[in-house]
């Protein structure tokens, strides 16, 4: 995945973000961008949990969002956190539509750190769309054999899902593994790839 912007997840000042809920096939996505790139996805954003979702982004972002100027007005310099969210929408609604298989637009991992950034950032590097990846051969590429469960963990935790695509981590029985979103939404994303056959209604 190319655009990925990197920083510690140790620094804590401030930093300018906006936010947008996409109206989607798998449910509203409430979707978060700062200047550095998109920050988080939010599944099942109905108002209560968008509410929710930026109160607490504010508190780790450390300010509040900055306004979305209103669709077709002049905003001038546009501040580069508009940019990058509206690059997300584009690129979710062209996914979504079938015409899109990478995702390019940059990624600010912040809200991730440690173990879980480096397997989530091997996710995003080396398992494309249409393919899947077991837990512990993601643990394996990491450099941590038998840390299956901990990449469980990494993929719940995941702030950036559908983009980075924890969806395409399975059991390695055959079983697809459990998801942040709900197991309707993982086998949707995976029938939208052609791993799984579309549902019949």
């Amino acid at each position: 995945m190319s655009g990925e912007r990197d920083e510690p997840a140790e620094r804590r000042e401030a930093r300018g973000w906006c936010w947008s809920v996409l109206d989607s096939p798998i449910g509203p996505l409430l979707l978060a961008a700062t200047d550095q790139g998109l920050a988080q996805v939010v599944f099942h954003a109905d108002e209560a949990t968008a509410a929710e979702a930026v109160s607490r982004l504010t508190a780790r972002l450390g300010a509040a969002p900055t306004p979305s100027p209103a669709r077709g007005s002049d905003a001038g310099d546009t501040p580069e956190r508009l940019v990058h969210l509206g690059t997300a929408v584009r690129q979710l609604e062209s996914y979504f539509a079938g015409s899109l298989r990478e995702f390019t637009v940059p990624l600010d991992w912040s809200l991730t750190a440690g173990f879980n950034r480096r397997v989530l950032r091997e996710l995003a590097d080396h398992v494309p769309f249409g393919t899947v990846v077991g837990y512990g051969e993601l643990a394996d590429r990491v450099g941590d054999p038998g840390a299956a469960r901990a990449v469980g963990v990494a993929m719940g935790s995941n702030p950036l899902p559908v983009v980075v695509a924890c969806h395409r981590v399975v059991e390695s029985g055959g079983g697809i593994g459990g998801f942040g979103g709900g197991l309707e939404t993982k086998r949707t994303l995976l029938a939208l790839e052609g791993i799984l056959p579309q549902p019949l209604f």
